[in-house]
Protein backbone atom coordinates (compact mmCIF):
# COMPACT_ATOMS: atom_id res chain seq x y z
CA UNK A 1 0.00 0.00 0.00
CA UNK A 2 1.00 3.63 -0.47
CA UNK A 3 1.00 5.55 2.80
CA UNK A 4 1.45 9.30 3.26
CA UNK A 5 2.22 10.51 6.79
CA UNK A 6 1.52 14.19 7.44
CA UNK A 7 2.99 16.55 10.04
CA UNK A 8 0.69 19.59 10.38
CA UNK A 9 1.96 23.14 9.78
CA UNK A 10 2.94 25.51 12.58
CA UNK A 11 -0.38 26.29 14.19
CA UNK A 12 -1.82 28.54 16.84
CA UNK A 13 -3.25 31.98 17.43
CA UNK A 14 -2.10 34.72 19.80
CA UNK A 15 -4.46 36.72 22.02
CA UNK A 16 -1.77 39.24 23.05
CA UNK A 17 -0.91 39.90 19.40
CA UNK A 18 -4.48 39.98 18.10
CA UNK A 19 -6.00 41.96 20.94
CA UNK A 20 -3.19 44.14 22.26
CA UNK A 21 -0.49 44.34 19.60
CA UNK A 22 2.05 42.49 21.79
CA UNK A 23 4.21 40.68 19.26
CA UNK A 24 7.00 39.43 21.52
CA UNK A 25 5.12 36.36 22.76
CA UNK A 26 6.17 33.92 20.06
CA UNK A 27 8.23 30.76 20.38
CA UNK A 28 8.46 28.50 17.33
CA UNK A 29 10.62 25.42 17.52
CA UNK A 30 10.80 23.27 14.43
CA UNK A 31 11.86 19.71 15.15
CA UNK A 32 11.68 16.64 13.00
CA UNK A 33 8.48 14.52 13.08
CA UNK A 34 9.98 11.59 14.98
CA UNK A 35 6.59 9.98 15.63
CA UNK A 36 5.98 9.75 11.89
CA UNK A 37 9.53 8.58 11.19
CA UNK A 38 8.98 5.77 13.71
CA UNK A 39 5.63 4.83 12.18
CA UNK A 40 7.31 4.73 8.77
CA UNK A 41 10.09 2.50 10.07
CA UNK A 42 7.49 -0.05 11.15
CA UNK A 43 5.82 -0.18 7.72
CA UNK A 44 8.23 -2.44 5.85
CA UNK A 45 6.71 -3.73 2.64
CA UNK A 46 4.78 -0.53 1.95
CA UNK A 47 5.63 2.65 0.06
CA UNK A 48 5.82 5.43 2.65
CA UNK A 49 6.35 9.17 2.37
CA UNK A 50 6.39 11.95 5.00
CA UNK A 51 4.89 15.34 4.19
CA UNK A 52 6.21 17.83 6.75
CA UNK A 53 3.99 20.88 6.44
CA UNK A 54 6.04 22.71 9.08
CA UNK A 55 8.77 22.93 6.45
CA UNK A 56 6.68 22.98 3.25
CA UNK A 57 3.27 24.43 4.25
CA UNK A 58 1.87 24.11 0.72
CA UNK A 59 3.18 20.60 0.05
CA UNK A 60 0.11 18.47 0.71
CA UNK A 61 -1.67 18.77 -2.63
CA UNK A 62 1.49 17.97 -4.58
CA UNK A 63 2.19 14.86 -2.49
CA UNK A 64 -1.39 13.65 -2.83
CA UNK A 65 -1.26 14.14 -6.60
CA UNK A 66 2.18 12.61 -7.06
CA UNK A 67 1.75 9.64 -4.72
CA UNK A 68 -2.00 8.91 -4.83
CA UNK A 69 -1.83 7.30 -1.35
CA UNK A 70 -4.16 4.58 -0.13
CA UNK A 71 -3.80 5.76 3.48
CA UNK A 72 -3.04 9.20 4.92
CA UNK A 73 -1.95 9.33 8.57
CA UNK A 74 -1.94 12.67 10.40
CA UNK A 75 -0.55 13.47 13.85
CA UNK A 76 -1.13 16.55 15.97
CA UNK A 77 -0.97 18.28 19.34
CA UNK A 78 -3.96 20.10 20.82
CA UNK A 79 -3.12 23.47 19.25
CA UNK A 80 -2.85 21.66 15.90
CA UNK A 81 -6.20 19.86 16.13
CA UNK A 82 -8.06 22.30 13.89
CA UNK A 83 -5.23 22.12 11.35
CA UNK A 84 -5.50 18.32 11.40
CA UNK A 85 -9.19 18.58 10.58
CA UNK A 86 -8.44 20.95 7.69
CA UNK A 87 -5.84 18.52 6.35
CA UNK A 88 -8.27 15.61 6.63
CA UNK A 89 -10.91 17.57 4.75
CA UNK A 90 -8.40 18.43 2.01
CA UNK A 91 -7.36 14.79 1.70
CA UNK A 92 -10.97 13.66 1.33
CA UNK A 93 -11.66 16.33 -1.28
CA UNK A 94 -8.56 15.53 -3.32
CA UNK A 95 -8.27 11.75 -2.99
CA UNK A 96 -9.99 8.55 -1.98
CA UNK A 97 -7.47 7.74 0.75
CA UNK A 98 -8.38 6.30 4.13
CA UNK A 99 -7.66 9.04 6.71
CA UNK A 100 -6.20 8.09 10.09
CA UNK A 101 -5.50 10.56 12.91
CA UNK A 102 -3.31 9.98 15.97
CA UNK A 103 -1.11 11.82 18.44
CA UNK A 104 -1.62 13.65 21.72
CA UNK A 105 -4.94 15.30 21.01
CA UNK A 106 -6.41 12.19 19.43
CA UNK A 107 -5.55 10.34 22.65
CA UNK A 108 -6.79 13.01 25.06
CA UNK A 109 -9.98 13.92 23.17
CA UNK A 110 -10.70 11.28 20.51
CA UNK A 111 -14.31 12.45 20.07
CA UNK A 112 -12.99 15.69 18.60
CA UNK A 113 -11.97 13.69 15.54
CA UNK A 114 -15.21 11.71 15.22
CA UNK A 115 -15.93 13.42 11.89
CA UNK A 116 -16.89 12.40 8.40
CA UNK A 117 -13.51 13.42 6.96
CA UNK A 118 -11.69 10.95 9.25
CA UNK A 119 -11.97 7.16 9.12
CA UNK A 120 -9.97 6.02 12.15
CA UNK A 121 -8.61 7.55 15.36
CA UNK A 122 -5.49 6.00 16.90
CA UNK A 123 -5.16 6.37 20.68
CA UNK A 124 -1.97 6.21 22.70
CA UNK A 125 1.45 5.10 21.52
CA UNK A 126 0.05 4.03 18.19
CA UNK A 127 3.20 2.71 16.53
CA UNK A 128 2.27 -0.96 16.46
CA UNK A 129 -1.50 -0.49 16.38
CA UNK A 130 -1.16 1.64 13.24
CA UNK A 131 0.77 -1.19 11.58
CA UNK A 132 -1.99 -3.60 12.61
CA UNK A 133 -4.55 -1.24 11.08
CA UNK A 134 -2.63 -1.08 7.80
CA UNK A 135 -2.42 -4.88 7.69
CA UNK A 136 -6.10 -5.14 8.54
CA UNK A 137 -7.16 -2.75 5.78
CA UNK A 138 -5.44 -5.09 3.34
CA UNK A 139 -6.98 -8.29 4.67
CA UNK A 140 -9.91 -7.67 7.02
CA UNK A 141 -11.15 -4.05 7.16
CA UNK A 142 -13.89 -4.89 9.67
CA UNK A 143 -11.54 -6.36 12.26
CA UNK A 144 -11.43 -4.39 15.54
CA UNK A 145 -7.94 -3.43 16.69
CA UNK A 146 -7.16 -2.54 20.30
CA UNK A 147 -6.24 1.13 20.61
CA UNK A 148 -8.02 2.20 17.40
CA UNK A 149 -11.53 3.61 17.01
CA UNK A 150 -13.44 3.63 13.74
CA UNK A 151 -15.28 6.93 13.42
CA UNK A 152 -19.04 7.03 13.36
CA UNK A 153 -20.22 10.66 13.36
CA UNK A 154 -23.37 11.15 15.40
CA UNK A 155 -22.59 8.21 17.70
CA UNK A 156 -19.90 7.91 20.40
CA UNK A 157 -16.63 6.27 19.49
CA UNK A 158 -15.96 2.78 20.77
CA UNK A 159 -12.47 1.37 21.20
CA UNK A 160 -11.03 -1.76 22.77
CA UNK A 161 -8.43 -0.60 25.31
CA UNK A 162 -4.84 -1.48 24.56
CA UNK A 163 -2.44 -2.57 27.29
CA UNK A 164 0.74 -0.88 26.12
CA UNK A 165 4.02 -2.71 26.50
CA UNK A 166 7.55 -2.73 25.05
CA UNK A 167 6.27 -4.19 21.78
CA UNK A 168 4.34 -0.99 21.11
CA UNK A 169 7.64 0.91 20.90
CA UNK A 170 8.64 -1.16 17.81
CA UNK A 171 12.32 -1.28 18.75
CA UNK A 172 13.06 -3.84 16.06
CA UNK A 173 12.99 -1.29 13.25
CA UNK A 174 14.75 2.10 13.21
CA UNK A 175 12.94 5.35 12.43
CA UNK A 176 12.98 6.33 8.74
CA UNK A 177 15.23 9.36 9.22
CA UNK A 178 15.96 9.21 5.51
CA UNK A 179 12.42 10.34 4.64
CA UNK A 180 13.10 13.85 5.95
CA UNK A 181 16.81 14.05 5.17
CA UNK A 182 16.16 16.85 2.65
CA UNK A 183 14.68 18.97 5.47
CA UNK A 184 17.56 18.53 7.92
CA UNK A 185 18.70 22.16 7.83
CA UNK A 186 15.26 23.22 9.05
CA UNK A 187 15.29 21.11 12.22
CA UNK A 188 16.88 23.44 14.73
CA UNK A 189 16.77 24.24 18.45
CA UNK A 190 18.58 27.52 18.96
CA UNK A 191 18.75 27.21 22.73
CA UNK A 192 21.09 24.20 22.46
CA UNK A 193 23.21 25.05 19.47
CA UNK A 194 21.24 24.84 16.24
CA UNK A 195 20.69 21.74 14.08
CA UNK A 196 19.44 18.81 16.08
CA UNK A 197 18.30 15.20 15.69
CA UNK A 198 15.64 13.38 17.70
CA UNK A 199 15.99 9.98 19.40
CA UNK A 200 13.55 8.34 21.82
CA UNK A 201 14.73 6.31 24.82
CA UNK A 202 11.48 6.14 26.79
CA UNK A 203 7.76 6.80 26.47
CA UNK A 204 5.31 7.90 29.14
CA UNK A 205 6.25 9.13 32.61
CA UNK A 206 6.70 7.86 36.15
CA UNK A 207 4.65 10.71 37.63
CA UNK A 208 1.18 12.24 37.25
CA UNK A 209 1.54 16.01 37.14
CA UNK A 210 -1.87 17.66 37.26
CA UNK A 211 -1.49 19.53 33.98
CA UNK A 212 0.26 16.90 31.86
CA UNK A 213 -1.16 14.76 29.04
CA UNK A 214 1.87 12.44 28.69
CA UNK A 215 0.68 9.62 31.03
CA UNK A 216 -2.47 9.20 28.92
CA UNK A 217 -0.35 8.19 25.93
CA UNK A 218 0.66 4.90 27.56
CA UNK A 219 -2.28 4.27 29.86
CA UNK A 220 -0.13 5.46 32.76
CA UNK A 221 2.82 3.14 32.09
CA UNK A 222 6.47 4.16 31.75
CA UNK A 223 8.09 2.25 28.88
CA UNK A 224 11.77 2.23 27.96
CA UNK A 225 13.32 1.51 24.61
CA UNK A 226 16.10 -1.06 24.53
CA UNK A 227 19.62 0.29 24.91
CA UNK A 228 20.52 -1.35 21.59
CA UNK A 229 17.75 0.53 19.80
CA UNK A 230 18.70 3.89 21.30
CA UNK A 231 22.38 3.51 20.39
CA UNK A 232 21.41 2.34 16.90
CA UNK A 233 19.26 5.41 16.34
CA UNK A 234 21.96 7.75 17.64
CA UNK A 235 24.40 6.12 15.24
CA UNK A 236 22.01 6.77 12.34
CA UNK A 237 22.24 10.47 13.19
CA UNK A 238 26.03 10.49 13.28
CA UNK A 239 26.20 13.58 11.04
CA UNK A 240 23.88 15.64 13.24
CA UNK A 241 25.78 17.82 15.75
CA UNK A 242 23.31 17.59 18.68
CA UNK A 243 21.01 14.75 19.79
CA UNK A 244 17.78 15.53 21.64
CA UNK A 245 16.37 12.63 23.65
CA UNK A 246 12.70 13.49 23.30
CA UNK A 247 11.36 11.52 26.28
CA UNK A 248 9.20 13.23 28.88
CA UNK A 249 11.54 11.69 31.46
CA UNK A 250 14.74 10.09 30.18
CA UNK A 251 15.82 9.00 33.68
CA UNK A 252 12.61 7.41 34.94
CA UNK A 253 14.43 4.06 35.11
CA UNK A 254 17.87 4.90 36.60
CA UNK A 255 19.29 1.41 35.91
CA UNK A 256 18.39 1.64 32.23
CA UNK A 257 19.76 5.20 32.11
CA UNK A 258 23.06 4.03 33.59
CA UNK A 259 23.33 1.19 31.08
CA UNK A 260 22.59 3.56 28.22
CA UNK A 261 25.24 6.05 29.32
CA UNK A 262 27.85 3.30 29.53
CA UNK A 263 26.92 2.00 26.08
CA UNK A 264 27.22 5.50 24.63
CA UNK A 265 30.68 5.78 26.15
CA UNK A 266 31.67 2.31 24.92
CA UNK A 267 30.51 3.23 21.42
CA UNK A 268 32.83 6.22 21.42
CA UNK A 269 30.08 8.70 20.64
CA UNK A 270 31.10 12.22 21.34
CA UNK A 271 28.44 14.84 20.78
CA UNK A 272 26.23 17.06 22.95
CA UNK A 273 23.07 15.45 24.26
CA UNK A 274 19.90 17.13 25.52
CA UNK A 275 17.53 15.24 27.84
CA UNK A 276 14.58 15.80 30.18
CA UNK A 277 14.99 15.00 33.86
CA UNK A 278 13.16 15.53 37.12
CA UNK A 279 15.00 17.57 39.73
CA UNK A 280 14.40 14.95 42.44
CA UNK A 281 16.15 12.36 40.24
CA UNK A 282 19.20 14.61 40.01
CA UNK A 283 19.29 15.05 43.78
CA UNK A 284 18.87 11.32 44.48
CA UNK A 285 21.28 10.14 41.76
CA UNK A 286 24.09 12.72 41.40
CA UNK A 287 26.59 10.05 40.32
CA UNK A 288 24.30 9.04 37.48
CA UNK A 289 24.57 12.56 36.10
CA UNK A 290 28.31 12.60 36.54
CA UNK A 291 28.35 9.52 34.30
CA UNK A 292 25.97 11.14 31.82
CA UNK A 293 28.14 14.24 31.69
CA UNK A 294 30.96 11.96 30.53
CA UNK A 295 28.59 10.41 27.98
CA UNK A 296 27.81 13.83 26.51
CA UNK A 297 24.88 15.28 28.45
CA UNK A 298 25.29 18.97 27.76
CA UNK A 299 21.82 20.29 28.57
CA UNK A 300 19.18 19.13 31.04
CA UNK A 301 15.57 20.20 30.58
CA UNK A 302 13.77 20.36 33.93
CA UNK A 303 10.17 21.21 34.70
CA UNK A 304 10.68 23.36 37.79
CA UNK A 305 7.15 24.68 37.17
CA UNK A 306 6.77 26.88 40.23
CA UNK A 307 8.67 28.71 42.96
CA UNK A 308 6.44 27.92 45.95
CA UNK A 309 5.87 24.55 47.56
CA UNK A 310 2.14 25.23 47.77
CA UNK A 311 1.74 25.60 44.01
CA UNK A 312 4.01 22.61 43.35
CA UNK A 313 1.78 20.55 45.60
CA UNK A 314 -1.29 21.78 43.72
CA UNK A 315 0.33 20.58 40.48
CA UNK A 316 1.12 17.17 42.03
CA UNK A 317 4.82 17.58 41.18
CA UNK A 318 5.95 15.42 44.12
CA UNK A 319 8.89 17.77 44.61
CA UNK A 320 9.66 21.09 46.27
CA UNK A 321 11.62 24.30 45.74
CA UNK A 322 14.58 23.19 47.88
CA UNK A 323 15.01 20.08 45.71
CA UNK A 324 14.79 22.20 42.55
CA UNK A 325 17.51 24.53 43.81
CA UNK A 326 19.74 21.64 44.87
CA UNK A 327 19.34 20.02 41.44
CA UNK A 328 20.51 23.26 39.81
CA UNK A 329 23.61 23.30 42.03
CA UNK A 330 24.50 19.68 41.18
CA UNK A 331 24.08 20.17 37.44
CA UNK A 332 26.03 23.42 37.36
CA UNK A 333 28.88 21.84 39.35
CA UNK A 334 29.00 19.17 36.62
CA UNK A 335 29.02 21.79 33.87
CA UNK A 336 25.58 20.83 32.51
CA UNK A 337 23.43 23.63 31.09
CA UNK A 338 19.89 23.97 32.40
CA UNK A 339 16.72 24.72 30.50
CA UNK A 340 14.07 25.36 33.14
CA UNK A 341 10.35 25.21 32.40
CA UNK A 342 8.08 27.37 34.54
CA UNK A 343 4.30 27.72 34.64
CA UNK A 344 2.59 31.10 34.80
CA UNK A 345 -0.90 30.70 36.22
CA UNK A 346 -3.69 32.95 34.90
CA UNK A 347 -4.31 33.89 38.55
CA UNK A 348 -0.87 35.54 38.77
CA UNK A 349 -0.79 39.07 40.12
CA UNK A 350 1.97 41.63 39.62
CA UNK A 351 3.82 40.38 42.71
CA UNK A 352 3.83 36.81 41.36
CA UNK A 353 5.43 37.94 38.09
CA UNK A 354 8.03 39.90 40.05
CA UNK A 355 8.88 36.96 42.30
CA UNK A 356 9.30 34.59 39.37
CA UNK A 357 11.46 37.10 37.50
CA UNK A 358 13.71 37.53 40.52
CA UNK A 359 13.92 33.77 41.05
CA UNK A 360 15.17 33.04 37.54
CA UNK A 361 17.65 35.93 37.72
CA UNK A 362 18.99 34.67 41.04
CA UNK A 363 19.50 31.03 40.07
CA UNK A 364 21.79 29.37 37.50
CA UNK A 365 19.22 28.60 34.81
CA UNK A 366 20.68 29.11 31.35
CA UNK A 367 17.35 29.30 29.57
CA UNK A 368 14.19 29.77 31.66
CA UNK A 369 11.02 29.17 29.64
CA UNK A 370 7.77 30.38 31.24
CA UNK A 371 4.55 29.10 29.68
CA UNK A 372 0.96 29.83 30.60
CA UNK A 373 -0.96 27.14 32.49
CA UNK A 374 -3.30 25.60 29.90
CA UNK A 375 -6.00 22.99 30.63
CA UNK A 376 -5.41 20.53 27.81
CA UNK A 377 -8.44 18.26 27.26
CA UNK A 378 -7.99 14.88 28.89
CA UNK A 379 -5.84 16.08 31.80
CA UNK A 380 -6.85 16.31 35.48
CA UNK A 381 -6.42 20.09 35.22
CA UNK A 382 -8.95 20.23 32.38
CA UNK A 383 -11.50 18.25 34.34
CA UNK A 384 -11.09 20.58 37.33
CA UNK A 385 -11.36 23.92 35.52
CA UNK A 386 -13.52 22.95 32.54
CA UNK A 387 -16.38 25.11 33.80
CA UNK A 388 -14.11 28.18 33.87
CA UNK A 389 -12.77 27.90 30.32
CA UNK A 390 -13.86 30.86 28.19
CA UNK A 391 -11.80 30.12 25.06
CA UNK A 392 -12.65 26.82 23.39
CA UNK A 393 -10.93 27.42 20.05
CA UNK A 394 -8.02 24.96 20.25
CA UNK A 395 -5.87 27.21 18.05
CA UNK A 396 -5.23 29.21 21.26
CA UNK A 397 -3.99 26.19 23.25
CA UNK A 398 -0.32 27.03 22.56
CA UNK A 399 0.68 27.52 26.22
CA UNK A 400 1.14 31.21 25.36
CA UNK A 401 -2.50 32.20 25.89
CA UNK A 402 -4.75 32.21 28.94
CA UNK A 403 -7.91 30.28 28.08
CA UNK A 404 -9.48 30.88 31.50
CA UNK A 405 -10.04 34.39 32.92
CA UNK A 406 -6.96 36.16 34.28
CA UNK A 407 -6.86 37.68 37.75
CA UNK A 408 -5.24 40.84 36.40
CA UNK A 409 -6.87 42.85 33.61
CA UNK A 410 -6.04 40.76 30.56
CA UNK A 411 -3.89 43.40 28.84
CA UNK A 412 -1.85 43.87 32.04
CA UNK A 413 -1.40 40.11 32.38
CA UNK A 414 0.02 39.79 28.88
CA UNK A 415 2.28 42.83 29.27
CA UNK A 416 3.75 41.37 32.46
CA UNK A 417 4.10 37.99 30.77
CA UNK A 418 5.75 39.51 27.71
CA UNK A 419 8.25 41.34 29.90
CA UNK A 420 9.00 38.14 31.85
CA UNK A 421 9.45 36.17 28.64
CA UNK A 422 11.88 38.71 27.20
CA UNK A 423 13.94 38.69 30.39
CA UNK A 424 14.05 34.89 30.41
CA UNK A 425 14.95 34.45 26.75
CA UNK A 426 17.69 37.09 27.03
CA UNK A 427 19.51 34.69 29.38
CA UNK A 428 20.19 32.33 26.48
CA UNK A 429 22.26 34.96 24.67
CA UNK A 430 24.55 35.74 27.62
Amino acid sequence: MKILLVNPPNSGKSIPEEQYGITTIKMIFRGEPLALETLAGNLAGHEVRICDLKVTPEGLAADLCDMAPDIVGITGMTCEANAVLAIAESVKSLSGAVVVVGGHHATCDPEFFNRGCIDYVVLGVGKQSFRELVDGLESDPDNDIAGIAKTRPGSPLTCFPRKYGPGDLVDGTPPRYDLVAHHRDHYVMHGVGGKIGFVASAFGCTHRCFFCSVPAMTGGRYLTHSVDAVVRDMTLLADIPVIRLVDANTFGDPAMAENLARRILDAGMSKPLVADVRSDTVVRQPELFRLWKEAGLATAVIGFEEITDERLQDYNKKSNVAVNVRAMEILKDLGIRIIGDFIVSPDYGEADFTRLSRFVQRHPIDLPIPSILTPVPGTPLYRKVKHRITIHDLDYYTFLNAVVPTRLPEKDFYEFYSDLLKRCLSRASH
